[in-house]
């Protein structure tokens, strides 16, 4: 579907950490569904071919990407500000950044593994939300999408650093869902962010590399990217502030 004709029509939405495979399904069904669609990553080759694979697909859909610091709170701002003043809007901010790390006990925890994730999991959020709050909220449906993992409410021993920074974005998020809902005042909120809620991810590549492997309760990226886009469908006031379980809740 060209752009212009899907039930995106005319959004602007921003994809953060777009390079990866979650990305490149997420670009793609966001154009698909009619958006104008700027991803960032910082990996510049990774997200050429992101956008380039989306653009193709879309049937000539407008997918842009540039490389931004997400861990640099002003270059995120500037980044947010170029779209919004390029596309003249700006409709929604998906939060895919993503990073693991774990250890085989609790007493074996690396406190470096902390450090690493509290920069990705939680900075690039804070970061993201900051720089997109005002122009998600001049949106009439602007949505902030945090992709996080069931683990956030039932920690395991061996992943105490990945679910404790998940718990903190997740947090990060309900609070600025409060911020969007007091903005709406009376009337409810036009604006929303919303977090989705996976056990892990799955795609083709990985199917191919462990052909006998179950991936029991994972969710592939191409239903993880129709999830996404289906939010918009709902109103701003019955997804604001709430987990979307696309798993079993633990």
């Amino acid at each position: 579907m060209a752009n212009g004709n899907g039930p995106l029509s005319g959004a602007v939405i921003a994809v953060a950490g777009a390079g990866g495979p979650a990305g490149r399904a997420t670009l793609l069904k966001l154009a698909e569904a009619g958006a104008t669609v700027v991803g960032a990553d910082n990996d510049p080759e990774r997200l050429a071919e992101a956008v380039d694979a989306a653009r193709y697909a879309g049937g000539g859909a407008t997918v842009t990407g540039e490389p931004v610091d997400l861990l640099d709170l002003d270059a995120t701002k500037d980044w947010a500000a170029r779209t919004e003043k390029e596309f003249g809007r700006i409709d929604g901010l998906v939060h895919l950044v993503g990073g693991w790390r774990g250890s085989e006990t609790f007493v074996k925890t690396s406190l470096d593994d902390w450090d690493f994730l509290e920069l990705l999991l939680i900075r690039t959020v804070q970061h993201t939300s900051l720089a997109f709050f005002e122009g998600l909220q001049r949106s009439e449906r602007g949505r902030y999408l945090l992709i996080s993992a069931a683990g956030a409410s039932k920690p395991t021993a061996g992943n105490a650093a990945y679910a404790a920074a998940k718990a903190a974005s997740e947090a990060w998020t309900l609070a600025l869902a409060d911020a969007f809902r007091k903005a709406g005042g009376a009337e409810g909120p036009t604006s929303a962010a919303a977090i989705l809620v996976v056990k892990a991810l799955v795609h083709d590549a990985m199917r191919a590399e462990r052909p006998n492997a179950k991936f029991a309760g994972f969710t592939d990226v191409k239903d993880l990217a129709e999830a996404i886009t289906g939010v918009w469908d709902k109103p701003a006031a019955e997804v604001n502030g709430q987990r979307l379980w696309l798993t079993e809740k633990p």
